[in-house]
């Protein structure tokens, strides 16, 4: 169905037309992005997210995380990261941020790449997986508890209640 993809030079015309959707439908934050959402430079955005896969060039700040385009019949439809720790920062966010392209949600796809994000973490010998999500989110509730989702507990972040859900990777 979907398939998790790098992003390379080579898709981003593609790419930048992925994120004017979310864009014209008033949505400026693209969860899972690694900040595409933020960035006006492909070519610098996808050099970063190639240096955070690794521990040598890895920003300090930051954790080793690998992003993903989501595609389908040679079109993106989504991202997703994966953070192979949690720092201070990150343990009210978790381990896996993601989004949908507007034009092809209630599809099935985000269900999907999480469902792949796991089977990569569990290769790489994790556990468990921890995700956050805004509890007015109903669809990402969904996708995180049709993997195996379990709350764990709530926080409040920019105002708004937020949830976080453990997946076992291995029990």
């Amino acid at each position: 169905m979907i398939q998790l993809v790098r992003p390379t030079e080579a898709m981003k015309e593609q790419a930048i037309e992925f994120r004017q959707e979310f864009f014209e439908h008033g949505e400026f934050v693209i969860n899972g992005s690694e900040l595409f959402d933020k960035t006006d430079d492909y070519t610098e955005w996808c050099r970063t997210i190639d240096a955070n896969t690794k521990e040598e060039t890895v920003n300090p700040n930051w954790v080793i995380t690998d992003t993903f385009f989501a595609v389908n019949d040679d079109r993106i439809v989504g991202i997703i990261d994966f953070r192979h720790t949690l720092n201070d920062f990150l343990k009210d966010l978790g381990h896996c941020g993601y989004s949908v392209r507007p034009s092809e949600r209630r599809k099935g796809f985000a269900t999907e790449m999480l469902r792949q994000i796991l089977e990569a973490a569990q290769k790489t010998g994790m556990n468990e997986l921890y995700l956050s999500v805004e509890r007015k989110n109903e669809p990402s509730v969904k996708t995180i508890t049709r993997n195996g989702g379990v709350y764990e507990r709530s926080f409040k972040i920019d105002g708004e209640q937020a949830d976080i859900y453990r997946i076992a990777l291995s029990e």
